[in-house]
């Protein structure tokens, strides 16, 4: 579900919610994540673009959040590293993406609503032709299909938006108390 991209700049951006005010330097983040420098480099250069981290430059410069882990949604990381690139032309891509009947329908004009009247109009006409009926109930199922999957999509966007890198970064507390040798896990 998730992209390369978009699980390597989460892992950056939980490392750098360990010490939200230390500067961690892209060889630093980089060993610690076991990626290329040049790929970090790259996400890490998107986020501080999206208002996500600052820089500095220098011996003691690098990377560190720009706001409270609780202030970074989800949909935010998402959107500063699949954005397309300056100078690309290309569009920023969605964290997914409905498939290809949304827009053959949305050409079509007919949204769910329609669906109530394009059935009327279909029965009104006298559809007794057996093909032209299996092709309506294609087309009704195809429209239900596609507001489905925009139902969906919003579902996700709403949950992305709303879900922040303070609850990942807490996830990874619990997960790594839990793997410790004392068992623990680590409440509230």
């Amino acid at each position: 579900m998730l992209g390369r991209s978009a699980l390597h700049a989460i892992r950056a951006l939980l490392e750098l919610a360990e010490a939200p005010q230390r500067w961690r330097s892209v060889p630093d983040l980089a060993a610690a994540q076991q990626l290329p420098e040049a790929l970090l480099e790259q996400l890490m250069l998107r986020l501080r673009r999206a208002g996500l981290l600052e820089a500095r430059r220098g011996r003691q410069g690098g990377y560190r959040l720009a706001r409270p882990a609780a202030a970074i949604p989800l949909a935010a990381i998402l959107a500063a590293v699949t954005a397309s690139r300056p100078g690309s032309g290309e569009a920023a891509a969605p964290a997914a993406k409905a498939g290809s009947t949304n827009r053959e329908h949305s050409k079509a004009g007919l949204g769910l609503a329609g669906l109530g009247l394009a059935a009327l109009g279909c029965a009104e006409a006298g559809l007794a032709d057996g093909a032209t009926a299996r092709g309506a109930n294609h087309e009704a199922a195809s429209q239900v299909t596609a507001a489905l999957e925009r139902r969906l999509q919003q579902a996700l966007e709403r949950e992305l938006a709303r879900f922040t890198l303070e609850e990942l970064h807490h996830d990874l507390r619990s997960a790594r108390a839990a793997l410790s040798e004392d068992g623990g896990l680590l409440l509230g």
